[in-house]
C-alpha cells in the first residue's frame, strides 16, 4: 500500500510539473505573431507521417540514421512495458499484463532486444560526440550547456536500459527460485544471459535488486519527462506538429508583404483592393522574437541541434560566421528570456533593452547567408532557419535602411534602370551589334 501511495504521489507530481512547463512552452511559442496554416491537410498528414514518424530525411546519412531509427523505435515501443510498470505501481501488482500468456512472453523478449539496440545506439552516439568528436558536434555554439545536455540525455538512456535489464535479470532469478510474488511470466533473451551471475545472491538481495532497478527506472522516466522542456530533446514531442505545419511552398519562394503590395499593385491595377489598414502601418521584418510567427518559434523549440543544417551550409564551410543551427538556438534562447521576463511581470513583457537582432544574432551572420536553402533541405524535421534570416534582413533594409554596399548599388540600379545591372534600358540590346 505504501509503495502504491508513493508511486501515485510521484506520478501526480511529475505530471503536474510537466503540465506547468508545457504551458510555459506553449505560451512562449505564441509570443510570436498569428500565422494561419489550414491548407493541404492531406499533404500535411503525409509529410508528418513520412518525416516525423517514418524518419524519411534521416536516411541521407546511413550510419546515424540506422542508430537513430533503432533508438527511436525502441523508445516508442518499450514504453508499452513502461505502461505495465505504471499499472503495477498504482495497484501494487507485478507484471499485470502476464494474462496475455504467450504473446506477453513475445513482447517482453522483443522489448529486451529493443532495449539492447537502444543501449548500443546511444553508446555509438556518445562515442561519435565525445571520442571521434565529429566536426558538427564541436562548433562554438555547442560549448557549455548544449554539449552537457546531449551527454546527459545519452547517459540517462544508458542508465534506463541498464536498469531495465537488471530488473528483468533479478526478476527471472526470483521466478526460477519459485518466489510466490514473482510468477513465471516473460521471456528474457538478453537479461537471461546474466541470470547465472546472480546465483550467489540471497533471496532478499535479489528482491532488493529488482525493486531498486524498478524504482530507479520509473523515477528516471519521470525525471526524463520533466527534463525535456529544458533540453534539445523536446523534439521528441514537437517534431510531429512541426512537420505537420511544414512550409509546403517550393524552396526559394519568399513571402510578399501585403503592405508593400498595397503600395505597388494599384499602379498596375486601379481596381486593386488594399489588404491592410493604412491608418495602422505594419512594421517590416523582424527585430525580436515577438515579430516572428509562432511557427518560427516552434521551429526553434523543435531544433535538436544535430548540426546537419550547419554542416551543409556552404557559407559555414568557407569559414563565414553563419551557422543555421546557431540561428535556431539563439531564437530559442531569446524566446525563453522573454518568457522569463513575462513570468516576473505577471504575464506582461517589460522592455529589457535587448532584441534577437544585435544581442543574439549579428548582422554579419545574416548577411553571410546566400539563401541557398541547403539548411532547410537537410533538417530532419523540416525546420526553416532561412525564414528567420530573411525576416531579420528585411528589418535591416526596410526599417533601418542598413544593407551592404553591394546591395545598395543593386537597389539603385533597380530603381533607375529597372534591372540589377548598371545599364540603361535603352542600352541593353547593344551587345547584339558588337563584333
Amino acid at each position: 500500500m505504501m509503495s502504491s501511495i508513493l508511486f501515485c504521489l510521484l506520478l501526480i507530481s511529475a505530471a503536474a510539473f510537466f503540465y506547468r512547463n508545457a504551458k510555459k512552452i506553449r505560451r512562449n511559442i505564441f509570443i510570436g505573431k498569428d500565422f494561419k496554416i489550414s491548407d493541404h491537410k492531406a499533404e500535411r498528414w503525409k509529410t508528418m507521417l513520412l518525416v516525423a514518424v517514418g524518419q524519411k530525411k534521416m536516411i541521407t546519412r546511413p550510419v546515424s540514421a540506422a542508430m537513430h531509427i533503432l533508438v527511436y523505435v525502441g523508445f516508442v515501443l518499450i514504453n508499452i512495458e513502461v505502461l505495465e510498470m505504471f499499472v503495477d505501481g498504482i495497484f501494487g501488482t507485478h507484471r499485470a499484463f502476464k494474462f496475455l500468456g504467450g504473446f506477453y512472453n513475445f513482447l517482453i523478449g522483443f522489448f529486451e532486444i529493443l532495449a539492447l539496440g537502444v543501449f548500443i545506439g546511444v553508446v555509438v552516439f556518445w562515442f561519435r560526440r565525445n571520442v571521434l568528436r565529429l566536426k558538427r558536434f564541436t562548433n562554438p555554439e555547442l560549448k557549455g550547456f548544449p554539449f552537457r545536455d546531449a551527454n546527459i540525455i545519452l547517459v540517462s538512456e544508458m542508465i534506463l536500459m541498464t536498469c531495465l535489464m537488471l530488473m528483468n535479470a533479478a526478476d527471472q532469478s526470483l521466478q526460477l527460485r519459485g518466489d510466490e510474488h514473482y510468477h513465471a511470466a516473460g521471456s528474457f533473451p538478453v537479461s537471461g544471459i546474466f541470470v547465472n551471475a546472480l546465483n550467489g545472491f540471497s533471496h532478499a538481495s535479489l528482491i532488493a535488486m529488482e525493486r531498486t532497478a524498478w524504482w530507479v527506472h520509473i523515477i528516471g522516466i519521470f525525471a526524463f519527462l520533466n527534463y525535456l522542456p529544458y533540453s534539445k530533446h523536446l523534439h521528441i514531442l514537437l517534431a510531429f506538429p512541426n512537420t505537420y505545419y511544414s512550409n509546403l511552398k517550393p524552396k526559394g519562394e519568399f513571402n510578399t508583404l501585403d503592405s508593400v503590395t498595397d503600395v505597388v499593385a494599384p499602379n498596375f491595377n486601379p481596381a486593386y483592393q488594399s489588404k491592410t489598414d493604412p491608418n495602422h502601418p505594419q512594421k517590416f521584418g523582424v527585430k525580436d522574437v515577438q515579430d516572428l510567427t509562432w511557427k518560427n518559434l516552434m521551429d526553434a523549440y523543435t531544433c535538436t541541434e544535430c548540426g546537419r543544417c550547419t554542416s551543409a551550409c556552404p557559407q559555414n564551410m568557407t569559414g563565414k560566421k553563419l551557422s543555421p543551427r546557431k540561428i535556431m538556438m539563439d531564437t530559442r534562447d531569446r524566446m525563453e528570456e522573454v518568457g522569463r521576463n513575462m513570468d516576473k511581470n505577471k504575464g506582461v513583457f517589460v522592455d529589457d533593452g535587448k532584441s534577437l537582432l544585435g544581442d543574439y544574432i549579428s548582422t554579419e551572420e545574416i548577411w553571410a547567408c546566400n539563401t541557398c536553402n541547403a539548411c532547410v533541405q537537410e533538417c530532419p524535421v523540416n525546420i526553416d532557419p532561412l525564414a528567420i534570416i530573411v525576416e531579420l534582413r528585411r528589418y535591416l533594409v526596410m526599417e533601418q535602411s542598413q544593407s551592404p554596399a553591394a546591395l545598395n548599388t543593386m537597389f539603385g540600379n533597380v530603381e533607375n534602370n529597372g534591372a540589377p545591372w548598371q545599364f540603361a534600358q535603352s542600352e541593353r540590346a547593344n551587345w547584339v551589334s558588337e563584333k
